[in-house]
């Protein structure tokens, strides 16, 4: 058996084979949207309505959105790589992107998979991550619009599985 700790680029390497959604995850502060790209986005509970998103301890954009009273979740569709690109870079990362604003300040992006309104939970620090728990206040999707897939450190697109039967 192995007892060496694995290796950060190992770590990714395995992570990675595990393909996720990207999600960005915003916020009016003041009268600016400010956001983050998130592929760690998961469904928790249904009961009472929960996701999570986790955030490395070095994020300088998470300490603004954590003080925002309500967050956008975007799950960003298959054309939005360019979008995803951009909230995971320095700069005005939402210069010419469409998004809107809710009533209560979250952020979503036009042309996303799906969106959520959410209010943070609670904060679990985990590594050099924390854990954020999402209460889920209002929902909508449209299945018509492909996801984003992040696999293998790239961006991958959904397509139809080949169903075949058996004889």
């Amino acid at each position: 058996m192995n007892t060496r700790a694995p290796q950060a680029t190992e770590l990714r390497r395995v992570f990675g084979a595990f393909p996720t959604g990207v999600t960005a995850v915003a916020a009016l502060v003041g009268d600016t949207p400010v956001g983050l790209a998130a592929s760690s986005f998961t469904a928790v509970s249904l009961a009472p309505p929960i996701v999570s998103i986790c955030v490395a301890h070095t994020s300088t954009t998470w300490p603004l959105l954590r003080q925002a009273a309500r967050l956008g979740v975007s799950v960003l569709a298959a054309q939005q790589e360019r979008a995803c690109r951009q909230l995971s870079a320095p700069g005005d990362r939402f210069a010419a992107l469409p998004w809107h604003a809710t009533t209560d300040g979250a952020v979503l992006l036009d042309g996303a998979s799906a969106w959520l309104t959410c209010g943070i939970d609670r904060h679990v620090t985990a590594g050099d991550h924390d854990i954020v728990l999402l209460r889920v206040h209002d929902l909508q999707a449209d299945p018509d619009v492909v996801p984003l897939i992040f696999h293998a450190s790239q961006f991958r697109r959904l397509e139809p599985a080949d169903v075949r039967c058996a004889a």
